[in-house]
């Protein structure tokens, strides 16, 4: 990741509608005491990705994650997956971002509810990780690689930090269409998001990094009615952030995310749930 889009991605998650001011605000609304917040409490507000907790779960199924698994949460945010998992299934659980407002906000939060013993959070880049080789069972990641230009090098050190016979399991977001040259551009330009693959480029990569695919799941029609709700959350919360980022980054974001939304509408976007093993 070149250093451009290194700043400009930290850019805009440092200025993203769901922020730990912006979730500690709606607790405080709900009149839940901060000094006694529990995992339970917090798990309503700090599952930035799509379809909350039952999604994490469902990864956490796929890769048979369990209490004595030390996994991997690559692009992991605010931590709130993270966190769900070391509370639901008791495991050691690393959390690794490139933004460290979020890296700093996740471990507050994480303290917040008393996991400290269990998630720890990193901040460095995915494609250069800050891990001995072979150091985790599973590795994780939600709708974050879209980001990444350079997949072949993230896959390759995932499989890297990995213990032979580990498992991956992602969700990403993916190209299902045709894209146009502007619609390419707009993703660029406003959702930090260089052209998503294709789920057969990515088999192939994962492959070539010693990653054997056992399932794919497509996702794309449950994620286009997610992500329609998602839309007007983020607008619904146009109050609180303009008062935090501003009019100009409202109206920014807004148009960024309306087109996005739009591709997966029009189906030339689509979201896949991948699973694999690490080569034994």
């Amino acid at each position: 990741m070149n250093d451009a889009h290194r700043s400009a991605v930290v850019g805009f998650y440092d200025t993203h509608p769901i922020n730990e001011d912006e979730i500690l605000a709606k607790l405080k609304a709900r009149g839940i005491d901060l000094d006694t917040l529990t995992e339970a409490e917090l798990m309503d507000f700090d599952q930035d990705h799509y379809g909350g907790v039952e999604a994490v779960e469902a990864l956490a199924a796929a890769a048979n994650i369990s209490r004595k698994k030390r996994v991997l949460d690559v692009c992991s945010g605010m931590g709130g997956p993270a966190r769900w998992l070391a509370y639901k299934y008791g495991c050691r659980v690393a959390g690794l971002d490139l933004t460290r407002s979020r890296v700093e906000g996740a471990k507050r939060l994480t303290e917040c509810v008393k996991l400290g013993r269990l998630v720890e959070f990193f901040e460095g880049d995915a494609t250069a990780m800050p891990f001995a080789d072979s150091t985790f069972d599973v590795v994780i990641s939600q709708e974050a690689w879209c980001h990444i230009p350079d997949k072949a090098t993230l896959l390759s050190e995932c499989a890297r930090v990995l213990e032979p016979g580990g498992a991956i399991a992602f969700t990403d977001i993916v190209t299902v269409g045709e894209l146009s040259t502007s619609d390419e551009e707009r993703l660029a330009a406003g959702m930090q998001m260089p052209r998503p693959l294709r789920i057969a480029e990515y088999e192939i990569l994962l492959g070539n990094n010693d990653l054997m695919v056992t399932a794919a799941t497509d996702l794309s029609s449950q994620w286009r009615t997610i992500l329609i709700d998602r839309l007007e959350m983020y607008r619904s919360l146009r109050d609180t952030t303009v008062a935090k980022l501003g009019e100009r980054r409202f109206a920014e974001y807004d148009s960024a995310y309306s087109h996005f939304v739009g591709l997966f509408s029009a189906g030339k976007l689509g979201g896949y749930r991948v699973v694999g093993l690490r080569d034994a």
